[in-house]
């Protein structure tokens, strides 16, 4: 088969890879949402979903099909194209973050020299499919909750990015392989757990998830930015929600915890169980802690989060002047 030539089997590799990322991510995100339901009914002293398919095994089919046979329907006074754009940005946004982490040490979606680079730009846009649906839904409340939401995440995108930086100095590489590698004998959240503490409170905060849901808050915004859509539309939006808390548990296992690194089991398992915990901590977190006013929220930003990430700076900075001396 003189077309099957090296340039073609590695695109057909980097198709192979995409669709498995699609789907495996899209799959963790729609059964979390299902999960996180029946746990909430749990802790709540409540039944759940139960009612489609035995114990409600059946509930997450019935909710695909009821969204995607919902009527995509555009109000009149809409931007169309913006509004339509949104929810794409928002969903393929966080979903190419995925690309970066390597699950196994040979098995990944790219292997970047600026992998925690390209997630952080990643985040960034995340912010302009946010902006778009509030100013194009032409609604109030949307445009409110679009401004809360941006306003936010570009705040703690800031503490995000600083936290990092203690574990890219302690590695030496934005590349996420090497820093994998690189805690063979210690995993960073022993000496960078001030970083991992802002990390994780930064991760639920870009993610927009309970307590730092105040752009989306029923309460106060009647759903804010995405009030205007429906069907598939909105189902990105919800479903682009869980990819991002995916990706944000993959991320923290990757830079914290050693990535696939274990013993005795094998390594995509140890990354798995790994991710899985974390994915059940922000369903905790929804179930546990009340939520704040939107001032509140910001104030924690800079007043405590920054200092953090800073204090996190100055000592690892310390630390490995220190030890090259």
């Amino acid at each position: 088969m003189s077309w099957l030539t090296p340039e073609v089997i590695d695109v057909i590799i980097a198709v192979v890879k995409a669709l498995v990322i699609l789907f495996v991510v899209v799959g963790c995100g729609a059964f979390m949402s299902f999960g996180e339901r029946r746990l909430l009914g749990l802790f709540q002293n409540r039944y759940g979903p139960n009612r489609v398919g035995w114990g409600g095994s059946l509930q997450l089919v019935a909710d695909m099909i009821k969204m995607f046979f919902k009527e995509d329907w555009i109000p009149p006074f809409t931007d169309r194209v913006i509004f339509t754009l949104a929810p794409m940005i928002a969903f393929t946004s966080l979903l190419l973050a995925m690309a970066i982490v390597p699950v196994t040490s040979t098995w990944m979606g790219a292997d970047l020299n600026i992998g925690l680079l390209f997630f952080l730009m990643m985040a960034g846009l995340a912010v302009y499919a946010v902006l778009f649906a509030g100013w194009s839904s032409n609604n109030k409340y949307s445009l409110l909750g679009a401004m809360r939401a941006s306003a936010q995440t570009l705040s703690y995108e800031v503490f995000l990015g600083l936290s990092l930086m203690g574990v890219v100095a302690q590695a030496g590489s934005f590349n996420m392989v090497d820093i994998v590698n690189s805690q063979a004998h210690l995993w960073n959240v022993i000496p960078q757990f001030l970083g991992f503490l802002t990390f994780c409170i930064a991760g639920v905060a870009v993610c927009h998830r309970h307590p730092f849901d105040q752009p989306e808050a029923e309460q106060e915004l009647a759903d804010g930015y995405h009030i205007e859509y429906a069907g598939m539309k909105f189902g990105l939006f919800f479903v682009g929600e869980y990819v991002g808390i995916v990706t944000v548990s993959a991320l923290i296992v990757t830079l914290f915890f050693g990535g696939w690194q274990g013993p005795w089991l094998p390594p995509i398992i140890w990354f798995a169980l790994k991710t899985a915990f974390f994915m059940m901590m922000f369903i905790l977190i929804r179930a546990a802690l009340p939520r704040p006013r939107y001032d509140q929220v910001m104030s924690f930003g800079w007043k405590v989060c920054l200092p953090l990430t800073l204090l996190n700076l100055l000592a690892t900075a310390a630390v490995i002047l220190y030890t090259a001396q």
